[in-house]
């Protein structure tokens, strides 16, 4: 739950973060010769083959969240509990931190991670009613979660959450680096020194603090995780910066694996395509969230759930004990 000692950071984060996000979307507003009347939108939902769960399919209805963005806001609400997914105990006995755990791929993973057997910290920003839905649910599948707020800038902070990890659980077994902050700009122009750092410092330093706080703790069969993304992989014309980091994540990722290598830590990333979570309706404008995803080659952004698998077979031993380095791409199929 909230600590006193970063309820004051977080606080100022957030604020800073919503700044960034008010002068985008002023400017916006400004260069809009016309206004054009919201189209209406109609939420079409197919099933997905096999499972009898409803997919996404545009047009999305249209909305814009306030940073760092609440999934309860979200309409519809994201598919986190995978129903068709059966556990098998192949995370038994282990821990997980999750940073960005309280919603979105993070939440989906938490909840998949303890069906598998896991104990769950979660790292958040200030997303209180999100974190505790999420533990919740983490409890419901029967193990034990830790709620940890704070921002994964501060390196005393990432050094803290450990702690409190491995003082609550008696270890730590896999690391999941998943908080991120993105807004999109329509040039290098518009992105200024403050939106620069923000990335910079959440989505690049945030994971550097973090595995530097969690490597002491980490042992022979654990792994890191890493969230990247296509964009890193082919960059996006409205997010240099965050295409910048990503890029960043997946270099630090293979980095890392041949560090870590001789100490028997398997070190991964997941690049996923367009996943339906509060960053983008709390990133883009609501037109652009209307068609959110339809770029995709399935032409669809994915629920969490359909992540959260990926993130599995990954921290899992019995399935990955032999994969390391690697940028696992869950895009809703081939992209250029």
């Amino acid at each position: 739950m909230p600590n006193s000692k970063h309820a004051s950071r977080t606080g100022a984060t957030v604020k800073r973060q919503r700044a960034i996000q008010a002068a985008t979307d002023h400017d916006e507003q400004r260069r809009k010769k016309t206004k054009a009347a919201p189209a209406k939108t109609s939420l079409k939902q197919g099933l997905a083959a096999g499972t009898g769960r409803k997919h996404l399919e545009n047009p999305l209805p249209e909305q814009h969240l306030r940073k760092p963005g609440i999934e309860q806001d979200l309409d519809p609400r994201p598919q986190f509990l995978a129903p068709s997914y059966m556990g098998s105990g192949k995370l038994a006995g282990m821990t997980a931190l999750i940073t960005g755990g309280d919603s979105g791929i993070g939440r989906a993973v938490a909840v998949l991670f303890a069906r598998e057997g896991a104990d769950v910290a979660i790292v958040y920003l200030s997303e209180d009613v999100d974190a505790r839905e999420t533990q919740d649910h983490v409890e419901g599948e029967g193990q034990r979660c830790l709620l940890i707020r704070g921002d994964v800038r501060d390196p005393a902070f990432c050094q803290e959450a450990v702690a409190k990890t491995v003082k609550e659980f008696g270890k730590l077994s896999v690391l999941v680096n998943n908080a991120a902050f993105q807004e999109h700009a329509d040039s290098i122009e518009d992105i200024t020194e403050a939106h620069f750092n923000e990335t910079l410092q959440t989505n690049l330093y945030g994971y550097f603090h973090m595995v530097k706080a969690a490597s002491p703790h980490l042992g022979s069969g654990c792994s890191i995780i890493d969230t990247g993304s296509e964009t890193g992989l082919f960059g996006n014309d409205k997010l240099l910066d965050y295409s910048m980091t990503k890029g960043g994540i997946h270099a630090f990722t293979k980095a890392l694996a041949s560090n870590m290598v001789s100490r028997g830590i398997r070190v991964n990333a997941v690049a996923p395509g367009p996943v339906w979570t509060p960053l983008n309706p709390a990133d883009q404008p609501p037109d652009r969230v209307r068609e959110f995803g339809k770029s995709s080659t399935m032409g669809r952004p994915a629920q969490p759930e359909e992540l959260a698998p990926a993130y599995v077979f990954l921290a899992a031993p019995s399935c990955a004990s032999y994969i390391s380095g690697a940028v696992l791409p869950v895009m809703g199929g081939p992209t250029s």
